[in-house]
């Protein structure tokens, strides 16, 4: 597995609350981390059916421009009842004409899982997938998981996308009832997380 021996780490995103969390998770490092809006880097195409695929899309693309080591993610919500669904299309689940409203993709979620006769708990869990590339085209890749359940009504303002009817196992809150630095030590992005710290930079 190769080391990151670099100074500076491009965290290929766009979304703020993403890229917060990433670089809250790295602070421990004496690293300069950038983003893709401080290399004024555009958004890929994610054209792959699977986490790994358009995180590896997303991180190549801002490792060949910027020429530096470059941290991207693809992360969505599997429902069980759902056969796995949204997954991968999580975030398209909340576009809408005028831009992503996840309250509507909460509602479309809720009211597929009414349709169906699966059991309760209505299981499910938030998954990532981690790709730390570099320019010559090596990359390495690091999963994670939170498993939980989907609750109805939604519950909190906390977080974003669909946190307020997502509750981790071995907690009686949702991830939108969590106070956020809370939420992001027990997340599926921090468990990729620690396994890409352990793999790359211990």
């Amino acid at each position: 597995m190769r080391k990151f021996d670099g100074d500076t780490l491009v965290i290929a995103t766009h979304n703020t609350g993403k890229l917060e969390e990433m670089v809250n998770l790295l602070s421990p490092f004496d690293i300069s981390l950038t983003s893709n809006a401080d290399h004024k880097l555009p958004e890929p195409e994610e054209t792959e059916t699977t986490f790994v695929g358009n995180a590896r899309i997303k991180a190549h693309a801002a490792a060949k421009a910027t020429g530096l080591p470059c941290l991207a993610d693809d992360s969505g919500i599997e429902v069980d009842g759902l056969d796995g669904a949204p997954g991968v299309y999580t975030a398209d689940w909340a576009e809408t004409p005028n831009g992503r409203d996840f309250n509507l993709a909460m509602e479309r979620t809720w009211a597929a899982l009414e349709t169906v006769s699966a059991p309760f708990p209505r299981t499910a869990r938030f998954c990532c997938t981690m790709v730390l590339a570099w320019p010559d085209g090596h990359d390495e890749v690091f999963a994670g998981v939170m498993p939980g359940q989907i609750v109805w009504p939604m519950r909190g303002d906390q977080g974003h996308g669909y946190d307020p009817i997502f509750q981790p196992d071995g907690y009686d809150v949702t991830f939108g009832e969590m106070d956020r630095w809370e939420k992001n030590k027990i997340s599926h992005r921090a468990d990729a997380m620690a396994k890409l710290i352990a793999g790359c930079f211990a």
